[in-house]
């Protein structure tokens, strides 16, 4: 067998989240964590992050971009996302401050209405206050 790279846009929407789980699970292992992938999104997480120390795990939702989402709210989760090449693990509701801090996004009618709020390319504001969350 020879070993190809594979081209990411080529992926179904489920090998996708398995690539990028993969991707983002390796980037926590440089951080002392273990990931363990979740069949059932059970409490909201789609996997679990169990931190070396015995005594920190994370409940994450992976997600293929910057995601708010008033579901998530007073959950305790953690989100994880690529922005342009970079990796990022923030705690949603953190993330929902930075956001009102340096968005629009809790006055847009996605998030009054249909309660979340996305982006693939967060502004500069957003961006810069996320830089502390960067997996890198």
């Amino acid at each position: 067998m020879n070993l190809e790279r594979i081209n990411y846009s080529d992926l179904n929407s489920r090998q996708k989240e398995v690539y990028n789980f993969q991707k983002v699970a390796a980037q926590l292992a440089e951080f002392g964590f273990n990931c363990i992938r979740l069949s059932d999104d059970w409490q909201g997480a789609d996997f679990l992050a169990y931190h070396k120390d015995g005594m920190n795990t994370l409940r994450v939702q992976l997600k293929s971009r910057v995601y708010i989402g008033k579901k998530y709210l007073g959950k305790s989760l953690w989100l994880t996302f690529p922005v342009n090449e970079d990796w990022y693990l923030v705690e949603h509701d953190r993330l929902v401050q930075m956001a009102e801090k340096h968005t629009t996004w809790l006055t847009s009618e996605s998030w009054r209405e249909r309660g979340g709020y996305s982006s693939a390319h967060p502004n500069p504001g957003l961006l810069g206050a996320l830089q502390r969350y960067r997996l890198a």
